[in-house]
């Protein structure tokens, strides 16, 4: 009978204060797509902090100070670097949340690095390697997102380039893989797939439901699916969920046809732990 090898344990990150992996708390990820006014990013973190204030989830506030992949050359982005930090460093010493952001070039890695205490990588750059490097120099854990046109298999080259550059960890984050044109689907197989790369594993609800080039030059989706795939998520095993929230939604400038509104956003939470609690006795009484 051949022997085959069993998949690394999973080895825990460190997020600021918290620790995303197995026996740890839910790691969630959330905020608005792209920072606005400091107000409204405020208002937002009010909501995170009340929700990181429970013992079963650890909460880090997401925003973007640019994004740099919109589908047409008049979409807004966001309010750039220098601005952006200066909002989230601000945001993170009022409401004591981690922060994370996007970057998109390794000139950025540095600058965020000094304020954020987690650095995304976006799923159309998971591939690039000088990036990949220059955000694993920092020392600072990083949360790559998959590829819409990777499989999680091709995922350990990235998990390499970064363990191979920098000791601050890495996370995987699953947002969906093309199916054709203008539609995104989950195979929720990339979650233990990924786990068994021996990192913990993200979940991104939000742009999981996007509709790329669905309303002609912007990105569509479909907000009513979220809470389902998350739901998938959570009782699979993921370590973390991702998510972006917003007021208002259909008043911001990206994503916001698949952003939970945030009057909704706690008891969706809510609901979400329970199922987590449940797999997790489900888990220990076998």
């Amino acid at each position: 009978m051949t022997e085959t090898n069993s998949p690394p344990p999973v080895t825990s990150v460190p997020v600021g204060p918290y620790q995303c992996g197995p026996g740890q708390p839910l790691l969630l990820i959330a905020g608005p797509c792209v920072l606005q006014t400091p107000d409204l990013a405020m208002q937002i973190a009010d909501v995170l902090c009340r929700i990181n204030q429970r013992d079963d989830v650890n909460v880090v506030f997401k925003a973007s100070f640019d994004k740099a992949n919109r589908t047409s050359l008049s979409a807004k982005r966001g309010p750039g670097i220098d601005e952006g930090l200066k909002m989230l460093a601000d945001i993170g010493q009022r409401s004591g949340l981690p922060t994370t952001t996007d970057l998109h070039l390794p000139e950025q890695a540095a600058a965020v690095a000094q304020v954020c205490d987690l650095l995304q990588i976006p799923a159309f750059l998971a591939r690039q390697t000088d990036l990949l490097v220059a955000a694993a120099e920092t020392g600072r854990p990083l949360n790559v997102k998959k590829g819409q046109f990777m499989s999680p298999e091709d995922m350990l080259y990235v998990v390499q380039k970064v363990r191979g550059s920098g000791d601050g960890g890495v996370m995987l984050c699953e947002r969906g893989t093309f199916f054709g044109y203008g539609r995104l689907v989950n195979d929720m197989q990339s979650l233990p797939i990924m786990q068994g790369l021996g990192v913990p594993v993200v979940f991104d609800a939000t742009h999981s439901v996007q509709r790329p080039g669905g309303l002609g030059g912007a990105t569509g989706g479909n907000r009513e699916m979220v809470e389902p795939l998350a739901r998938a998520a959570v009782a699979i095993g993921t370590d973390a969920l991702f998510f972006e929230t917003h007021p208002t939604p259909d008043t911001s400038p990206s994503d916001g046809a698949n952003m939970i509104p945030l009057g909704q956003f706690e008891a969706t939470i809510d609901r979400l732990l329970v199922i987590r609690k449940t797999i997790s006795q489900i888990d220990s009484a076998v």
